[in-house]
């Protein structure tokens, strides 16, 4: 059974770190078809590889699943983001089927028209200082060690996963005064463009919110934490799906549709 959309985005998948959830990352590839993909940067994390190189077999399997789309007739369109920034000087090639692109401009089903770039180039931190960012990175990859060690223990208690990182991100000011003013400066460029909104990645916080000058702000989120992706149907109505709720939907679907064999005798 699979979930089919007109276009899908994700980010922030962050393949080469051990915070990558591959095992849902891969799950969500099997189970969900599109017209369109679109990677919308931090695909790969080449950050994490000046710190020692990690790379299973299971992150190839992701990589061999987005090519196998493309060459199947999936429109795959890649567009790095700053910790696979590498990429961009290869923006305008065609790569095994992938377009490699700096951002691009998507037009729903119903006409309307969105600006799909990663978004760290609206984050002064990252335009400014890159080392501090780089240091953040390493924090941020050090919190969620924390919060697998935090999450084995809820789950062995029967508790639910628990974020300490968006945790900290609620209660931090901010953190949260930050995410709104990424927000509205994404919305004065979607005015600037004369476009009807912003998809975009990088802050790891998926959204979908209507701001200034009726422009639509729209975050895909991540794979290290939420594993979320943001997807537009037939009808071109764009929506946030979580793949920890929706994926066990599915499964729980599969197995309610699965016939029932008599047990042996």
């Amino acid at each position: 059974m699979s979930l089919h959309y007109r276009s899908v985005w994700i980010s922030d998948t962050h393949l080469g770190t051990r915070g990558c959830k591959a095992e849902q990352l891969r799950d969500f590839l099997d189970h969900v078809d599109c017209e369109t993909l679109y990677l919308v940067g931090d695909i790969i994390d080449l950050w994490k590889f000046r710190s020692g190189f990690y790379w299973p077999t299971l992150h190839s399997d992701i990589v061999q699943r987005i090519l196998n789309k493309a060459q199947q007739g999936t429109r795959v369109i890649y567009i790095p983001g700053n910790h696979d920034e590498q990429f961009r000087k290869h923006a305008g090639m065609h790569f095994n089927g992938v377009d490699i692109r700096l951002n691009a401009m998507h037009e729903t089903r119903d006409g309307r028209q969105f600006l799909v770039l990663h978004g760290d180039e609206f984050d002064s931190i990252v335009c400014h200082n890159k080392s501090l960012s780089y240091i953040g990175g390493e924090a941020y990859e050090v919190l969620l060690v924390i919060n697998r060690w935090l999450n084995n223990i809820r789950t062995m208690l029967g508790y639910n996963h628990w974020s300490l990182s968006l945790f900290l991100k609620n209660k931090v000011k901010n953190i949260v005064s930050f995410m709104d003013n990424y927000q509205h400066v994404l919305s004065l460029e979607a005015q600037k463009r004369h476009v009807d909104g912003i998809i975009c990645g990088h802050i790891h916080h998926a959204d979908i919110t209507q701001m200034e000058f009726g422009k639509t702000y729209c975050n895909c989120g991540d794979w290290v934490e939420n594993c979320t992706a943001l997807v537009e149907d037939e009808s071109g109505r764009l929506a946030l799906i979580s793949w920890q709720e929706e994926g066990q939907a599915l499964l729980d679907r599969e197995e309610a549709q699965a016939p029932a064999y008599p047990r042996a005798a």
